[in-house]
């Protein structure tokens, strides 16, 4: 049935809504394929819900040819198997909890792990029951802090998620093969550039871990790439090459110094090189040569709190997001005022390793990011004011509790695999595909008789892709100046027919066009309305961006109707009676 837009429940904007901050978010407003409910929240108008479900039929229809079966969960979940994982602990704020009239405590699914598992040991007790592959499109919710960018990061979101159910190891890793590869043919059709990176598993746990990413300038994802070979990793899961271990059998004896009037670390540098007898004698200090040791403040999922410092080169800043993926479930931010006033032998500014540490006096755990490499020599706090301690060497003056990944990842750091530069892109990710094994097999008792007749843990794969966020992940890709750039695939339409002008002839061709195509198959959309200007119709069909649109107007009196591609703008003239043929090779080649 054709799309008339003298009766779609239709309103496009002119001006970009105040509130929008991408161009997927500005541009499916204006377009009215959505309109905001509350912050984070949606409502899927016609058109946009027409591209949702050509996604999701595309989602499902390649998983279905996987061999993948579809189940449905409720989206509100109780309690229990959710606590036996310790996940309504570990979710923390980002949970919907909720209670119903009789005090029974209920959440909003945020994933559905728990739920998946608990089918499959209601009804599968054997390994010949096994391989089994199960999935579902359901919405999800969770209370982002920051819900921001339109449809990219919501409170409430449809995805869909599949699990894996292998006896062994072996078909773990072929279930996850099997869905990477299913994967990248429903991204192929959905007309996606994508990568695939290295991930964190996050609060999934498990082992191996990618994630899809569409690359994009307003991702919220930072990744990594190698210059020269194949490695490529989300800046949580990201490894860099470490300095190689320094001798330091003639690295002068640590000495402390006043350095009054350094309040920064370009100052102390200055400083440094600018005194005689602060200076190094192979080559001037610069900032990568000094240790930062920056407290953050880690609040668990328990209600727990626990300051941590983390040692970094000095021209470098703590990635707060590569950090907290280091050290889920905890959430992570910067330890305030009060919990320096609380640990007086922390010297704000002035930080050093000798007041670090759980052995140390302020019981801090203290640890050090692998560029921080043993023997390399330092300028570092020495835990009192206008005082710095030089030529401090880890191996020989301070050890560290441990390392841990927090350094700000740069344009040209070393490949871990070959030792070419990585460059940094950014991304929206779209899908993420886990290696679980029996995390959730083993808290909730899921277990099948082996061929030998014993019972076995069954081992689990999980994969998601968010599919109302592939909605906003195409719009960005192949949006331009005007407006939408649908890929035929996905678009609420093939055909947009735009009938311009005040002369019945034009609107007879419009309908007489529109009829044609339908009756070959080919989804058509058009514009019928009166009392329209032509410019008004011709914006709203760049707007709305139907991947072929067709402009029935003056050209009539030639006795021709004109193309017009919408990615491209080129555009061709044929005769009336032979469009609907060049429009059917257009669409189905």
């Amino acid at each position: 049935m054709a799309l008339r837009l003298s009766s779609l429940f239709l309103r496009t904007l002119r001006e970009d809504p105040a509130d929008a901050e991408v161009p997927s978010h500005r541009l499916l407003l204006r377009a009215g394929y959505i309109r905001r409910v509350a912050p984070g929240i949606f409502s899927w108008l016609p058109l946009g819900y027409i591209v949702f479900r050509n996604i999701e039929r595309v989602i499902r229809e390649e998983m279905d040819a996987a061999g993948s079966q579809e189940v449905h969960f409720p989206a509100l979940l109780p309690r229990e198997p959710y606590e036996r994982t310790n996940r309504w602990t570990e979710y923390g704020a980002g949970l919907f909890r909720l209670q119903d009239r009789r005090g029974n405590d209920y959440l909003l699914g945020p994933t559905h792990e728990e739920m998946f598992t608990l089918l499959v040991k209601d009804l599968y007790s054997s390994y010949k029951d096994l391989p089994l592959w199960l999935y579902q499109i359901q919405t999800k919710y969770r209370d982002e802090a920051r819900p921001r960018a339109g449809i990219l990061r919501g409170r409430e979101f449809v995805m869909k998620d599949s699990y894996s159910f292998d006896v062994d190891d072996a078909g773990l890793q072929r279930s996850y093969e099997g869905h990477r590869a299913a994967y990248l043919k429903t991204f192929d059709r959905l007309g996606l550039q994508y990568v695939i990176v290295s991930a964190m598993s996050g609060s999934m746990g498990g082992s191996a871990s990618e994630e899809f990413l569409a690359p994009c300038e307003t991702g919220e994802d930072t990744y990594v790439r190698c210059t020269t070979g194949d490695y490529a990793a989300n800046v949580e899961a990201v490894e860099i090459q470490p300095p190689a271990v320094v001798p330091f059998g003639d690295a002068p004896a640590a000495h402390v110094e006043k350095t009054p009037g350094t309040p920064t670390i370009d100052t102390l540098v200055d400083l440094s090189n600018e005194r005689e007898d602060l200076r190094r004698s192979d080559r001037a200090w610069t900032a990568a040569d000094t240790l930062k040791n920056v407290v953050v403040r880690l609040k668990h999922p328990d209600g727990r709190i626990e300051l941590l410092a983390v040692g970094l080169p000095g021209d470098r800043e703590v990635d707060m997001k590569r950090l907290e993926a280091q050290l889920h479930p905890a959430e992570v931010e910067p330890a305030s005022e009060a919990d320096f006033a609380a640990n007086p032998a922390l010297a704000k500014g002035y930080i050093g390793p000798g007041s670090l540490g759980e052995t140390s006096d302020s019981k801090v755990r203290f640890l050090v990011d692998p560029l921080v490499a043993p023997g390399t020599r330092w300028i570092t706090g020495a835990n009192e004011p206008g005082c710095h301690v030089y030529d401090l060497v880890l191996g020989r003056d301070f050890t560290p509790d441990g390392t841990i990944g927090a350094a700000e990842i740069r344009e040209g750091d070393l490949c871990p695999r070959c030792g070419s530069a990585l460059e940094i892109a950014r991304g929206i990710e779209i899908g993420h595909i886990f290696q679980l094994g029996r995390k959730f097999a083993e808290a909730l008792d899921l277990k099948v008789l082996d061929e030998n007749g014993r019972q076995v843990v069954v081992t689990m794969g999980s994969y998601g892709i968010g599919v109302s966020r592939a909605v906003a992940a195409i719009a960005e890709q192949t949006c331009d100046e005007l407006g939408l750039v649908w890929p035929r695939e996905v678009a609420p339409a093939d055909v947009h027919i735009v009938a311009t002008g005040k002369e019945d002839a034009v609107f007879a061709v419009a309908e007489t066009l529109t009829t044609e195509l339908e009756a070959r198959g080919i989804r058509v959309m058009v514009d019928d309305r009166r009392g329209v200007s032509p410019g008004v119709k011709f914006k709203d069909s760049e707007l709305l961006g139907v991947p072929t649109i067709v402009i029935v107007g003056r050209g009539l009196a030639d006795g021709e109707v004109e193309i017009k591609d919408r990615a491209t703008g080129e555009r061709e003239s044929v005769p009336v009676e032979a469009a609907a043929d060049r429009l059917l090779a257009i669409c189905r080649p």
